[in-house]
This record gives structure tokens, sequence and C-alpha cells, in this order.
């Protein structure tokens, strides 16, 4: 049997302690401004995340653990027909993994149905460690059968599967995190690493830079696909999804809820496509209202200040936008799931309308 690489109880440690590190860099160094008040939006990703490692916990360790260590103990699997000590299976196996996951995540965003569930990580307005585990309980329900299809055809061991795991949760913290790294290493680690800059281009409200740099951990498969961009300043870029990129569309956390949020795919418009489809909603919908708008930022580049009358206007703005989304999440959070039959939120009333139906957002 393959020794392991570190003592089982010390890989959970250096992965908390990985994630106490990034929760505060970012909170000390924060490559975007905020524009959504905390700490509602960090209760609301935390309990997405709570629902979600459930699920994990429920139905995906018991299904993935023993396909993993009938792979071992049988040599079944692409990686064990491999050549070599068992330290270079595991780490083809490694490679299996993380290239296996961004074929999955590239599926998430192309297949409606997937999207229809992924949508409500992107929904998120502000990125932060937090929106690492803003994920659909069923988001993670639907890719057990690939998980498992992952560990059973790649041969993966425990062993592997194990420290992929931990390096998979890490990656996605770090990832998501708004940390603000030191000049030109966002760019260098990019290289290797799916970066915080990487990745916010990935989150942008714009769908062209949505449809791309899918990897979640090595940023080896982006480069290889083609699919890498790292040419936004990570500091500007709009994250988001429309047609819910404002907060009181965000509201609405419930893609089975929330018909708008159905047809809108990203990189699904042709030249063919209703102007007044989904996707020219996607398009055309707003950036999202925060504290500082284009208007500050037109203003700070002509090298004048805003006025307080401008900044009181948009306190009373931002606070008339926060209470439509607290009206929304009252009457949204209770239906998590999307129980049919359930009467939509108020932040679902009256937004924007694809194909028939209005909503406030989703996912």
């Amino acid at each position: 049997m393959a020794r392991p690489l570190l003592p089982a109880p010390l890989l959970p440690v250096l992965v908390l302690g990985a994630a106490v590190a990034i929760l505060v860099a970012e909170r000390r160094a924060p490559l975007r401004r905020r524009t959504q008040r905390e700490p509602a939006r960090i209760v609301r990703n935390l309990a997405f995340g709570a629902l979600s490692m459930a699920v994990v916990s429920a139905a995906e360790s018991p299904v993935v653990r023993p396909l993993a260590q009938q792979a071992a103990a049988r040599r079944r699997g692409l990686v064990q027909r491999l050549p070599g000590p068992a330290w270079l299976q595991d780490a083809a196996a490694f490679l299996w993994m993380d290239y296996t996951i961004y074929l999955w995540h590239v599926l998430t965003h192309k297949v409606p149905a997937l999207w229809r569930l992924h949508l409500v990580h992107h929904v998120d307005l502000d990125m932060d460690a937090t929106t690492a585990l803003r994920f659909h309980a069923l988001d993670m329900l639907v890719s057990v059968p690939w998980r498992a299809a992952q560990v059973a055809l790649g041969g993966v061991s425990p062993r592997a599967l194990r420290v992929w795991q931990a390096f998979f949760f890490a990656s996605v913290l770090f990832h998501h995190s708004n940390m603000r790294l030191p000049r030109g290493w966002d760019h260098r680690l990019a290289r290797v690493l799916t970066t915080p800059g990487m990745h916010g281009t990935h989150h942008s409200a714009a769908r062209d830079e949505t449809d791309s740099n899918w990897s979640s951990g090595l940023s080896l498969w982006d480069h290889l696909h083609r699919t890498f961009r790292h040419d936004a300043a990570a500091d500007q870029v709009q994250v988001g999804c429309p047609p819910t990129a404002t907060p009181a569309r965000s509201g609405c956390a419930h893609p089975l809820r929330c018909p708008s949020c159905r047809s809108a795919t990203p990189g699904s418009r042709s030249k063919g496509d209703d102007p007044h489809g989904p996707a020219a909603a996607w398009d055309a919908a707003p950036a999202p209202p925060g504290r500082w708008t284009a208007a500050h930022q037109s203003r700070r580049d002509a090298g004048r200040k805003p006025g307080p009358a401008h900044h009181h206007r948009l306190e009373r703005k931002q606070d008339a936008i926060d209470e439509r989304v607290l009206a929304g999440r009252r009457g949204s959070e209770s239906a998590f799931f999307g129980l049919q039959g359930a009467r939509k939120p108020p932040a679902c009333e009256g937004r924007i309308s694809v194909g028939g139906a209005s909503c406030a957002g989703g996912g």
C-alpha cells in the first residue's frame, strides 16, 4: 500500500490554515470595491455553502470513496494501467481530476439545465472567498455522477483523491478571493494556477469574458484549449450575471423559480437570435448600481470630486435598493429549492421580462 504524502490529520489543518490566510489577505488588500452591504451577503453565501457541503457529505462522499478504494485494490481505471511507481500514478490521477473538472465547468455553462443551477454561483455581485461556497445544493447533487465517473474511469486512488480534494478546495477559495496580489504576481501565477484576477474575468458581467478561464485549479487547461484570458483590469471587472446584475434583482436567488434565468445561457446568442429574446436581455442588462458608480469614476478621471448633494442622492438610491432586496429575501429564503406552486417573492415581480415571464434574478 502506498504511504501517504502527509499524515491524514495534517491535510485538513493545512487547508484550514490556507483558508484563514486568504480571508485575512482579502480584507487587508481588497482587489475590487464592494457594491453590497455586509454581513447580509456573507451570511447568505455561507448558508448556500452549508447546504451544498451537506449534500456533498451525504451524497458524494459515500459514492466516491468506495470507488477510489476499489480502483486501487483491483487496479481498475486509466491511471492504474500506467507503468511506474504509485506516486507517478497519483500525479497522473491528480491531472486527470483537474482536467475533467475543467470539462464539467464548461458543461455547467453550455448546457441550459446545468447553467440554470450554476447561475446561483455567478449572480453574486461581489466576489470574495465566500462566493466559492455559494452553490445551489442541486448543483452539487447533479455533479455526483460526474465525480463518480471521474474516479472510476480514471482509476483514482484514495490518496490521490484526498490530495486533489484538498488542493481543489484551497484553490477555489484562493481564486474567488478579493485578494490583491503584489504587482505582476497575478499574471505570473496565472501561467500555472487559477488566480483571483484571472477568475474575476470569468465572473464578469460581459459575456465574452464569462466564456473564458474555466480552470478551477491548474490554468494549464485554459492555455491548452485557448480559453485563457487575462487582458481585463482585474480591479475594474464588473462582477455579476445579467439579467440579474443589480442588487435588487439578485435578491431572488432561486433559478428554479425565476423564469428569466432559465434561458440566459452565456455564449448562446448568434446573429439570427431574437433581438428581444433572453440573449438580448443578457447583452442589454444594466450595470449593477453601487456606492461607487460610473458618475464617480468619470468625475474622478476629470479631476473633480463628487459633491455632497451627489453623495446624498446616491445614499438615498442605495437605501431604496437595499429595502427592495430585503423585501425580496423575506419572501424567498423559505423556499430555497424553488418548490412548485410557491409564490414569487416581491423582488421577482416587475423586473426584466424574458420569454413572457418576469423575475428578479436567480443563481
